[in-house]
């Protein structure tokens, strides 16, 4: 049997990556938690929180490709250690004072959005694809995404002990403390020059292989598809304490749901990048999204409950990120894992686009109408949609890439 590792550097890369994601993504699934401290010592409305959170989501997906070609160009070391530099100087100035106003939108906004661009789920995987064949590429991208979802399970017990026990000034500023140490785990990334199984598209340009890929139909429905991934996730990680507050639900519940998500999230990713070695990725994909709207529909119209809640943070958790290692797949196999960084990038904005709306008209329905409603109604169709929009995909690599 091959080993696993096709080298040192793909094992130190990918123990490198899993850190970098649980630190990035665990500080961003908490920041839902710290509404009510918000809305109580800062004074931000519901709408003005939703929109910070949605530009932050919005910034990370259009930041991406910029921090993809840094990636293919430069190496991921650098682009990660780019990303924590802005989310360190986001959280920095929040905790000095920068809080308020236009600086919430600023910081927690457009500062940390740009940080997410390349320290979150994005060029993580896409470096530790470029050290991987593809026979072993989806689950190696899977332990990535598998530990963004352990950042995910700890990170709102933790956080929400902090800000019982010490406040929410103290809490973020052990934030800064993580991404301090971010920045360290950063500079031990590396990105092989010619990536692993990818010789033959190596004289090709970036502006080559992105008009390849917009000329191209599957990548287009998947570009789709992402959109309502992220929809569905920001919508949850933003507004889901809020929901169950409103529903008489007990204050632990959501810390609850947000860890379960987390949780099972791990086991989901992990499926995912092993069914993706042996089953059709884009049938895969088309699963997740329709049983992700079977199991919102199971939490919004059965009667509000301690038990219905976990139900949901058990399934949808299961279903949270088990997106990404058959996307990314998908990605790598029609066109190579040369500009992966880049291409992923793009599909990535998508999906922050839809992150954007998600945790903004979340809110703006709230304040509307009194609750989410409208809200989960919108994601069941995307669910639907978005099952169906990946059927068509042609999963086969593109001619340039196929031997002879």
């Amino acid at each position: 049997m091959d080993k696993f590792f096709p080298s040192r550097s793909a094992f130190i890369t990918l123990v490198a990556c899993c850190l970098v994601v649980i630190i990035a993504l665990g500080i961003r699934q908490t920041f839902g938690l710290f509404y009510f401290d918000f809305s109580t010592d800062l004074d931000i409305t519901i709408s003005q929180f939703g929109f910070a959170m949605g530009l932050q989501l919005f910034l990370w997906g259009a930041f991406s490709p910029l921090f993809g070609v840094i990636t293919d160009k430069y190496g991921g070391n650098i682009a990660i250690f780019l990303g924590f530099v802005f989310f360190l100087l986001g959280v920095i100035l929040f905790y000095s004072g920068f809080n308020t106003g236009v600086y919430f939108i600023y910081t927690i906004g457009v500062l940390i959005g740009v940080g997410l661009g390349s320290t979150a789920i994005g060029i993580p995987v896409s470096v530790v694809a470029k050290h991987f064949p593809a026979s072993k590429r989806t689950i190696a991208t899977g332990i990535v995404t598998c530990a963004g979802s352990f950042g995910y399970f700890v990170s709102p017990v933790l956080v929400k002990y902090s800000l019982n026990e010490s406040g929410w000034e103290n809490t973020i500023f052990y934030f800064c403390l993580l991404l301090g140490l971010g920045l360290l785990v950063a500079l031990f990334v590396s990105t092989p020059k010619i990536p692993v199984e990818d010789n033959q598209n190596k004289d090709q340009s970036a502006v080559d292989a992105l008009k390849e890929a917009f000329a191209n139909k599957s990548f287009i429905y998947l570009t789709l598809g992402f959109f309502v991934c992220g929809w569905h996730i920001a919508l949850v990680a933003t507004h889901i304490p809020t929901d169950m507050m409103d529903k008489g639900l007990p204050d632990w519940c959501a810390t609850a749901v947000l860890s379960l998500i987390g949780l099972f999230n791990m086991v989901g990713t992990i499926t995912s990048g092993y069914l993706s070695t042996r089953y059709s990725k884009k049938k895969i994909l088309s699963a997740i999204y329709l049983l992700r709207g079977a199991s919102i529909m199971i939490f919004i119209f059965f009667p509000p409950s301690v038990i219905n809640s976990i139900i949901f943070g058990i399934t949808f958790g299961f279903l949270w990120l088990s997106t990404v290692p058959p996307t990314n797949g998908i990605v790598a196999h029609i066109f190579g894992t040369k500009y992966v960084g880049m291409l992923y990038g793009i599909v990535f904005v998508s999906h922050q686009l839809g992150s954007f709306l998600g945790a903004y008209l979340g809110g703006v329905f709230y304040e509307m109408n009194g609750n989410f409603d409208y809200a989960w109604y919108g994601s069941i169709a995307l669910s639907i949609f978005a099952g169906l929009i990946h059927l068509p995909i042609n999963e086969k690599p593109i001619e340039r890439l196929q031997t002879v």
